[in-house]
């Protein structure tokens, strides 16, 4: 299958051609003729009536692509040798090695970083425990440990399937915030399975990022190892939405006029993300939040076989509004979707207040097409990055690790997200601020250096800091 690649979609066609019954230009008609840009072409190699060469093709569409390699495979004096994706290539061998830091060039270096003298440096580590923060990589390492069970919108594909994403996730962690991060993907989906296996990693690591774990397990997953270890523990697919979602809000009820204490907000799907987005929207001040799923509006006169949805009800919904979402919708200042395509349609926007804020994240299709209320819609969000204002994880979880590990957090707590999603906001310039630009791009380097200013103020601040970094003690951070 053909996958998608930064721009659009993209394939090399290795291809010989006979001289003598096709000319070069036939070829390239026949690619540009169904929707192909040709952006390269490498000779491999020539010889007195035949040629192979490498094309190297671009499309705005996986059908396109596929009406080229149909096309040529017809195409007289042509063989389609192979094609190959050049997502694929990228991932050919992993996407990531590991490096020594100092070369080993001598007897004497071979000593020092091993036996013997290496032993001087075990003891002091177990004379006191927390010199393993000085002394190893603990101190800018973090595990990226995922089961497979609900891996991006692909669903439970396991341990072995996931690496590839656990992977990119730990190339983001360093090239957005130098974190060096490990993917861990564990063949076991029982969560007492888990919990002991990531417990007993723990030593190696100065912090713990949950990955693409299904819900329910994941929350008590992540509830027992914050319990149990002392370093932090973050399931990203929770916590990491909720943050750009509050930094993305932030903005975006700024460029409506409109009061974060007086919105009726309503977020459809109530699972780990939904619940961990309406906590911080709580905590942010949100009087009137109402969670809607398969059942209509949860509300506290109802009883649910899911638990974390008796416990939803009993914190939202102050006003025990019942019905669907069509219903519950009347009126309302924004709406959030984390659930599916096609859930929203337009007659449910028109429904809601004046210039309502639209936050439409389901992938890779929204719950209703952006196009469908652009004209009544006073801000726009999505999950995709084909258009604006899209709310991606990669903001928040380079900058919250790089805060937790130079401060030596030993938790992220409701506070710390609330300042990671200030940061992100504040990132937006005042002049900036439009419907169609309310947060940052991921490569934007002024993210994750505000993330951690604000984030380690706030872990000082609420006493989970074990470190204060150099340019926090005289009272004020660079």
């Amino acid at each position: 299958m053909l996958k998608d690649t930064i721009g659009g979609k993209s394939i090399i066609l290795r291809v010989e051609l006979q001289t003598e019954a096709v000319h070069f230009g036939q070829l390239i008609t026949v690619i540009t003729e169904n929707g192909g840009d040709v952006i390269a072409i490498d000779v491999i190699q020539t010889g007195p009536n035949w040629t192979v060469r490498d094309i190297t093709v671009t499309a705005s569409e996986q059908v396109q692509l596929e009406a080229v390699t149909g096309a040529i495979k017809l195409l007289q004096g042509v063989k389609l040798v192979h094609v190959s994706d050049r997502t694929f290539l990228l991932h050919l061998g992993g996407k990531i090695e590991m490096k020594p830091k100092v070369p080993i060039q001598n007897r004497d270096d071979l000593s020092r970083v091993y036996t013997p003298d290496v032993a001087r440096v075990c003891m002091a580590i177990h004379e006191k425990q927390e010199n393993a923060y000085k002394l190893t990589i603990k101190r800018n390492t973090v595990a990226v440990v995922s089961d497979g069970s609900a891996v991006l919108g692909l669903g439970n594909i396991g341990p072995y399937a996931a690496m590839p994403v656990m992977e990119g996730k730990a190339m983001l962690f360093k090239q957005l915030a130098d974190v060096d991060a490990f993917p861990i993907c564990l063949d076991t989906q029982n969560t007492e399975e888990i919990i002991t296996t990531i417990k007993n990693l723990a030593p190696a690591f100065g912090g713990i990022n949950l990955e693409d774990i299904s819900s329910p397990r994941c929350f008590e997953i992540e509830e027992r190892l914050r319990e149990e270890l002392d370093i932090p523990v973050f399931h990203d697919d929770q916590h990491g939405t909720a943050v750009v979602l509050y930094a993305g809000l932030i903005n975006a009820l700024k460029v409506v006029g409109k009061s974060i204490n007086e919105a009726k907000v309503v977020i459809c799907g109530i699972g780990a993300a939904g619940i961990a987005c309406s906590n911080i929207l709580l905590a942010a001040g949100v009087k009137e939040l109402i969670g809607v799923d398969r059942e209509g509006a949860l509300v506290s006169s109802s009883s649910y076989s899911n638990p974390m949805w008796n416990w939803y009800a009993e914190r939202t919904n102050p006003n025990r509004l019942t019905g669907s979402l069509h219903e519950i919708i009347e009126g309302a200042d924004v709406f959030i979707g984390l659930s599916s395509g096609g859930v929203l349609k337009r007659v449910d926007v028109e429904r809601m207040s004046p210039h309502p804020i639209v936050f439409v994240m389901a992938n890779p299709t929204p719950e209703i097409h952006p196009d469908e209320i652009e004209d009544i819609a006073g801000v726009i969000a999505t999950g995709r990055s084909d258009f604006p204002n899209q709310i991606n994880n990669v903001l928040c979880f380079p900058g919250i690790f790089r805060a937790a590990l130079d401060c030596q957090a030993t938790t992220i707590n409701e506070e710390m997200k609330l300042a990671a999603s200030a940061a992100i906001a504040s990132v937006v310039a005042p002049q900036e601020l439009n419907k169609l630009y309310i947060i940052p791009s991921v490569f934007n380097q002024e993210v994750v250096r505000r993330i951690r200013t604000g984030v380690i103020e706030a872990a000082i601040r609420t006493g989970v800091a074990r470190r204060m970094p150099r340019e926090f003690r005289s009272g004020g951070a660079i």
